[in-house]
């Protein structure tokens, strides 16, 4: 019998940074040939929560569906799911995404959340909606009337009698053991979607993997999926690519994958595709990746106009690299960084400040790598952000081949406060700043104001490449104005500079996205 299910994208971006809500599309491709559904984006939808009672109130759904990402997404997801909680409490809400994967107990929590699909969602969200006629509507605090009807669906928590169950994990599948995604059920909305970037007109988004093989400290893929890589095959790439560009446009495209470069020998038949198809395109990659490609590989890679490529560079040490447990060198970003510039491809690199072992010497040490790295590609962009501790699952837990092995941590670094237990308590600006990267609790002010001094003057001396708006008169000014700065290291209260930015303000990729 087919159900009804209501997928929801709460707000999280400014209208000048959304793209395809591309999560619920590939939830919405499971469900395609088995049940109807219908796709809420609050980005795109300024009254999202009033659209959501309204679709309610239209007929009977048997599930609505909230994906969650930690950080500004929290807030709209709650506003949602408690109103419906409030005017359809016989609808069950399930929760997905990197928040409540990430944070299980405190989703849960929520009087407003019957479900937690924790890890990739496609076919849990099929077993859930399967088993909703027999569980029945949920109550105060249970999340179904018989609660054997869940018992035994693989990666969800759920509570029964206030008494909270954690089901065993689910494993990884490939993407390509899933349909296609419907790009018709957005598209009243495609023009929107497809966006002007640096890269061309109507850029798309797409996913072509999941997952990483590197177990990183600092980064939430790690404790999304474990170490697991999930690619898909060069074919679908080039359908959906294809799709994109034929059927609506696309002139450019940016791959969300968490490791877009697996290996060489899983990259060259994608690069292959990329190269017939000649769309500019960004992705991830790691540097010891590309610093190992050989010639021919690289060569592919200027034929498949690769266009930027974002790079973790991470640390101005081998030592600090080693205990986030990167697995490269600094030497590895250097030849990563040469070898773009030899090829047409601009590095977007990353570094994580702050670290609670030793914030100030590092800082230190990262802005004279910067430095350095500059030297060898000057257009090579920048992203700072504050080192973010992130839940890591223990191996220990795990006993069986179906075990539950939740992301664990306490407390926000060594000495740091405790971690939220509710999703109102995410909400809070300090514990936003920190998963966003924005601030840390060990840092002093004054490390702080070092840092976005820095961060002023080294983005006015090199206006990002992204910047398609501002004014070639306005870049050199600032270039100008910042160039003294930067070339004696005197970042201190740079007062100029804000000054000049109010006038000329500049595009800010780590705020806007490609």
């Amino acid at each position: 019998m087919r159900r009804k299910v209501l997928l929801v994208n709460p707000r999280m971006c400014p209208p000048k940074a959304v793209r395809m809500p591309l999560s619920l599309l590939a939830l919405g491709a499971a469900l395609e040939s088995e049940h109807d559904y219908r796709i809420v984006d609050g980005n795109v939808d300024p009254d999202a929560r009033g659209t959501v009672l309204r679709e309610l109130a239209s007929g009977v759904y048997d599930l609505l569906g909230v994906t969650v990402m930690p950080g500004p997404q929290v807030a709209p997801a709650i506003e949602i799911s408690r109103t419906v909680r409030e005017a359809h409490p016989e609808v069950p809400v399930a929760w997905g995404g990197y928040f409540p994967t990430l944070y299980p107990e405190a989703a849960i929590n929520a009087p407003y959340v019957d479900y937690v699909v924790r890890g990739q969602g496609e076919t849990t969200l099929l077993e859930l909606v399967a088993a909703a006629p027999d569980a029945g509507p949920p109550s105060a605090d249970s999340s179904a009337r018989d609660s054997s009807a869940v018992a035994g669906i693989a990666g969800i928590t759920w509570k029964d009698r206030g008494e909270v169950s954690h089901n065993p994990d689910r494993p990884f599948q490939p993407t390509d053991r899933f349909p296609p995604l419907s790009y018709e059920r957005v598209a009243a909305d495609m023009d929107r979607y497809l966006r002007p970037s640096f890269m061309g007109t109507r850029t798309a988004v797409h996913q072509a993997a999941i997952g990483c093989r590197y177990h990183c400290t600092f980064c939430g893929v790690v404790s999304m999926f474990n170490g697991v890589t999930r690619l898909d095959a060069p074919a679908r790439l080039e359908a959906a690519l294809t799709t994109l560009r034929d059927r609506w446009g696309a002139t450019a495209a940016q791959f969300y994958d968490n490791n877009f470069f697996d290996r060489e020998e899983t990259s060259v038949p994608i690069l292959e595709v990329l190269a017939r198809l000649a769309m500019p395109w960004w992705c991830y990659a790691r540097a010891d990746t590309l610093a190992e490609f050989t010639p021919a590989t690289w060569d592919l890679i200027r034929r498949s106009r690769l266009k930027m490529a974002y790079i973790g560079a991470e640390a101005a040490s081998d030592d600090v690299l080693r205990s986030m447990k990167k697995g490269s060198r600094v030497s590895h970003t250097f030849e990563a960084v040469r070898l773009c510039r030899a090829h047409g491809v601009t590095p977007e690199l990353s570094f994580v400040l702050g670290g609670p072992e030793d914030p100030e010497g590092e800082i230190e040490k990262t802005f004279e790598l910067i430095k350095g790295l500059k030297a060898v590609h000057p257009e090579c962009e920048v992203i700072l952000y504050f080192y973010s501790p992130t839940p890591q699952r223990d191996p220990a837990a795990a006993t069986t081949k179906n075990a539950v092995r939740l992301p664990t941590l306490s407390t926000y670094g060594p000495e740091g406060p405790p971690l939220p237990t509710t999703p109102e308590e995410w909400t809070a600006p300090r514990w936003i700043r920190y998963v966003c990267h924005q601030d840390a609790p060990w840092l002093t002010p004054r490390i702080r104001q070092r840092i976005k001094d820095f961060s002023t003057v080294l983005g006015c001396r090199f206006p990002t490449v992204q910047d398609y708006r501002t004014p070639a008169w306005g870049k050199a000014l600032l270039r100008g104005l910042a160039g003294r700065r930067y070339e004696t290291g005197r970042y201190d209260d740079p007062w100029e500079l804000r000054l000049a930015r109010r006038v000329i303000p500049l595009r800010e990729p780590q705020r806007e996205s490609v």
